[in-house]
């Protein structure tokens, strides 16, 4: 097969990866669905860059992505890298024979500096994804008003700011664009549940 590809493991399943943007989860919507249940509905991207390939945690799975055993934010693929999506194991290949210098991770920018009051609008928006569920969306303006105590317009205004300053554009699943970088940042931990949480459990 001409250009890069990925060999799920389990089933021996071949999926080329000609696009710029290839999904990979348990969700029937991803490109590569993969069926084993530590696996998140939208658990990575792999992005094509010419010939290389680099792989994308999305952030929101509490079983991460790891290459050849390493977990990963994001990292360049080299041939015939193991990648694992919780339990779940792919093989690269087709890609180019040269020396990448796999081991160091494409780093992302640094964090935003952040008033304390857009740390919580952000640690309530990521609640849900560092539940014990596998995948969750992330909270909506209702609900971090309702979590913090404030207006819906007040959420929504500082949505409106942290968009901006961690350079998230306008479109689909803004969010879950913002709630993804924030937890790959690492800038929110899993947190013990909310009062209202433990009164419903």
């Amino acid at each position: 097969m001409d250009g890069p590809y990925i060999r799920v493991e389990e089933s021996g399943e071949i999926h080329p990866l000609t696009a710029e943007v290839t999904t990979v989860g348990r969700g029937r919507g991803t490109d590569i669905v993969l069926s084993d249940p530590s696996v998140s509905q939208l658990h990575a991207e792999f992005v094509r860059r010419g010939p290389y390939v680099y792989v994308v945690d999305m952030g929101l799975s509490r079983n991460g992505t790891r290459v050849n055993g390493r977990p990963i934010a994001r990292r360049v693929l080299n041939e015939g890298d193991i990648i694992s999506f919780g339990a779940a194991r792919c093989k690269i290949g087709g890609l180019p024979q040269e020396d990448l210098h796999p081991e160091v991770e494409l780093r992302r920018g640094g964090a935003p500096e952040l008033t304390r009051r857009e740390l919580d609008v952000l640690t309530s928006l990521c609640r849900p994804a560092l539940s014990d569920d596998a995948f969750v969306v992330p909270a909506t303006a209702r609900q971090i008003a309702e979590d913090l105590v404030v207006t819906e317009a007040a959420v929504k205004q500082h949505l409106l700011r942290l968009y901006q300053k961690f350079r998230i554009s306008e479109g689909v699943n803004r969010r879950t664009r913002l709630a993804n970088e924030v937890v790959a940042l690492g800038l929110v931990r899993p947190l013990p549940p909310t009062e209202r949480e433990r009164r419903a459990s």
